[in-house]
């Protein structure tokens, strides 16, 4: 039987317009010009999110998940259940008064992709959304996107927290994945590093990215790597990553999993005292989760359609590693496995693979990059 899994936090609708191919090359300036019409061909309009994307990757790879996200009472909203809802699975918060949470992507062919996203119902998420009853038989919290999230960085972060330790009280594991901070956002303003030394001793499970991490712990390494476009191109993973890995454990967190886009990921646990502490209706090995560290590059993917939620993916992958008994390395080199093959699909969810199909190409020798 599935053990269950509430996915929580950010969920919104995603809107991308479709650009024709034809626009390439063609400066930025002169396409969105005010007053221009550009015909498009068609959009593509799907959920977003961490409760969306990891959400709904972990029911497919065979989880039972509830997802707790907020919406509101609006059209919007609505496309939200019913994607939702095509998967078998429930749990939205539907909140009157409030908008559903979109983003607008601009993917112009050749340039990087632009957003343009309103937070929504996500900004008053509080743990008081969170019934009691859905948390009676649950294994696992993973909660994503707490920096898109205004009541959850208000304040030093002290609901977050509060939804944290609500759960290690009731021996649920948790795990918690960050986003992108927009510097010059409130969230840019933020005090992070106290938000994080406030709640990762709640934390079982902290898997950001390496961006994110580096943005909320050093800055000034930040903005030396963020210099020349990609950060994690080339990127020296025990030099620049393992050291912000080693602070978070430091902070409280039982384990780390930072995600290196092209160039891999670092994982790092504590030692076996504070791994006893994960969550108690978790069945973890214990002994095997103590003092572990290392890296794991990516793996070769068949073709590179998209990186839309290939970091979600992951995490679920991993999650679901964790839940079936497997050690902290295999669990990172699952998780890689599961972004490379995100990316083959221009969506989040369609390119995901089976755990099973995933460790039979491992051990048949499946190439890194």
């Amino acid at each position: 039987m599935a053990q269950r899994i509430i996915a929580a936090g950010h969920i919104c609708l995603d809107i991308t317009p479709v650009f024709p191919s034809s626009v390439r090359g063609q400066p930025l300036q002169a396409l969105l010009q005010p007053g221009k019409l550009l015909q498009m061909e068609g959009a593509d309009v799907h959920t977003g999110g961490s409760v969306a994307n990891t959400g709904l990757a972990l029911k497919l790879l065979g989880n039972d998940v509830t997802l707790l996200g907020k919406i509101g009472t609006d059209s919007f909203g609505e496309m939200v259940k019913a994607i939702a809802s095509s998967y078998g699975t429930c749990g939205l918060i539907e909140a009157s008064g409030c908008t559903t949470s979109y983003s607008v992507v601009l993917a112009v062919p050749g340039y990087d992709r632009i957003f343009l996203h309103d937070p929504g119902a996500n900004d008053s998420f509080s743990s008081a959304d969170i019934p009691d009853e859905v948390l009676k038989d649950a294994v696992l919290f993973h909660f994503g996107y707490p920096p898109l999230m205004k009541r959850m960085y208000s304040a030093g972060g002290v609901e977050l927290t509060r939804i944290f330790q609500r759960m290690k009280e009731l021996g649920i594991a948790t795990s918690l994945d960050m986003a992108a901070v927009d510097p010059n956002s409130d969230a840019g303003h933020a005090d992070w590093r106290a938000i994080l030394r406030s709640v990762l001793p709640y934390v079982d499970f902290f898997v950001p990215s390496f961006e994110e991490l580096c943005f909320m712990l050093d800055r000034s390494r930040f903005h030396r790597l963020n210099q020349e476009g990609d950060m994690t191109a080339g990127l020296d993973l025990l030099a620049e990553a393992m050291p912000l890995a080693e602070e978070a454990v430091s902070m409280g967190c039982r384990s780390v999993l930072i995600k290196c886009g092209v160039s891999g990921m670092v994982y790092r646990t504590a030692g076996a005292d504070e791994v006893r502490k994960i969550g108690r209706r978790l069945t973890l090995d214990y002994e095997g989760w103590s003092n572990r560290k290392g890296v794991i590059p990516c793996y070769k993917a068949e073709i590179i359609r998209s990186g839309t939620g290939a970091g979600d993916t992951s995490i679920a992958a991993f999650l679901t590693s964790v839940l079936r008994g497997y050690g902290p390395a295999e669990c990172v080199s699952l998780a890689a496995a599961e972004g490379a093959c995100c990316v083959t699909s221009y969506d989040a969810l369609s390119g995901l693979r089976p755990i099973e199909e995933l460790r039979d190409r491992i051990r048949a020798g499946w190439e890194t990059v």
